[in-house]
């Protein structure tokens, strides 16, 4: 059973950063990593990916601004955002893509950027 717990999220002004940090149960190091998120109202969409060899990938509106990580030993994989805006808020839900029809959730964290 793979189980994937998020923390992390929580209140923060514009301009502010937050870490958030997703820990796996089960095989970690041969799946890609993503997180992404969904604002009230939105459909969920790509933040950003870490592949097994650690090649990134980045939606346009955070490049520049986010950065993801992983850990194989530790079996984390970790979104560092800075410079927070406004429509960044939203729940972010960390991810493994096993191929097919094998993908797995965590719960979700809310990021919310408000002044």
């Amino acid at each position: 059973q793979v189980q994937l717990v998020e923390s992390g999220g929580g209140l923060v002004q514009p301009g502010g950063s937050l870490r958030l940090s997703c820990t796996v149960s089960g095989l970690f190091r041969p799946y890609t990593m993503a997180w992404y998120r969904q604002a009230p109202g939105k459909q969920r969409e790509l933040v950003a990916s870490v592949g097994s060899g650690s090649s990134t990938n980045y939606a346009d509106s955070v490049k520049g601004r986010f950065t993801v990580s992983r850990d194989n030993d530790k079996k984390t994989v970790d979104l560092q955002m800075n410079s927070l805006k406004p429509e960044d808020t939203a729940v972010y839900y960390c991810n493994q893509d096993r191929g097919g029809d094998r993908s797995y959730w965590g719960q979700g964290t809310q990021v919310t950027v408000s002044s």
